[in-house]
């Protein structure tokens, strides 16, 4: 069965779709905010989500960066924010769709029924990864030790770290050109600053592997990028 979370703090709202999805033979998963959003995504990995973007704890856009640093999940936005700016933005964060509130029912079937038919480009993988002793959790942002996952000492990266090491665990066992790498995490017009990407991954080996010398999981291909191997 075909597995759709619905996020929306507003109960009526939620009964309302709950019941017309499952009774298009959905098996629907509710949410009432952000942080709940994400641990469901991350819990039972969707086949598609519709989002409200006015959650009380925090921006939907937020929760859309969220999930888009270890899913290409479908996310369909339903929101009463009609400016075109809004949409933009939704988009932009990695949404697949935007439908205004007020809408039809009708349409908005139509549209999950379209997304749900959308091939992703990677697929729902992993919230977590293991590099040397550490393991790394996605969804929280998180690096503890394995032997020891409840401890009060997480491995602390830079933002810049996250944002490699995020499109690198995307890619198990691929190779990811720096042009991409370079692309994904600084922007169009970076493309050819390689030594960017020197400096970071020589960081991050020093912090993760456990020999950095000798990088078992964080690998440089010469002349083309680098590659994740689990």
């Amino acid at each position: 069965m075909t597995k759709i979370l619905v996020v929306d703090d507003e109960p009526q709202m939620l009964r309302a779709l709950k019941i017309n999805l499952q009774a298009r033979q959905y098996e629907i998963t509710t949410a009432a905010d952000g942080a709940e959003a994400i641990r469901e995504t991350a819990r039972i990995a969707p086949d598609a989500v519709i989002l409200d973007l006015g959650l009380p704890d925090m921006d939907g856009l937020k929760v859309i960066q969220a999930v888009r640093g270890w899913s290409s999940v479908p996310i369909i936005v339903l929101s009463g924010r009609a400016d075109a700016a809004e949409k933009v933005a939704a988009l932009d964060a990695g949404a697949d769709d935007y439908v205004t509130k007020p809408f039809a029912m009708n349409e908005l079937l139509a549209r999950l029924r379209a997304a749900l038919r959308r091939p992703t480009a990677e697929g729902t993988g992993s919230v977590t990864a293991v590099i040397g002793g550490w393991t790394i959790d996605l969804a929280s942002h998180t690096i503890r030790p394995t032997d020891d996952a409840d401890s009060l000492a997480p491995l602390r990266l830079t933002p810049t770290e996250w944002k490699i090491l995020t499109v690198m665990l995307q890619h198990p066992g691929r190779l990811v050109t720096a042009g991409h790498l370079l692309n994904s995490v600084w922007g169009p017009g970076h493309e050819h600053n390689t030594n960017y990407l020197r400096v970071y991954f020589t960081g991050l080996r020093r912090k993760l592997e456990p020999d950095p010398s000798r990088p078992r999981h964080l690998i440089t291909e010469p002349g083309m990028g680098y590659r994740y191997q689990p």
